[in-house]
């Protein structure tokens, strides 16, 4: 006969809570990117765009036509 296993409840590891990390500042680099966008009216990340927001916004019904089978298809 086989020995009889043992079962042991796993027990994870205890959470250790990492220090906040400092705020770093974007890179000057980065900055003149996002100032030149901006000067462009391009989108900008992180930021509202509105129309992004009127472009992904759900529609009503679909405009156009509908098929003059009237076959669904």
């Amino acid at each position: 006969m086989y020995p009889q296993a043992q079962h042991i409840a796993y027990q994870p590891p205890p959470v250790v809570p990492q220090p906040p990390q400092p705020h770093l500042q974007d890179p000057p680099i980065y900055r003149a990117l996002i100032r030149i966008w901006a000067d462009r009216d391009r989108t900008l990340p992180g930021r509202h765009d509105p129309e992004w927001c009127m472009l992904t916004a759900p529609r009503e019904a679909f405009s156009g036509s509908r098929d003059p089978r009237g076959d669904a298809r």
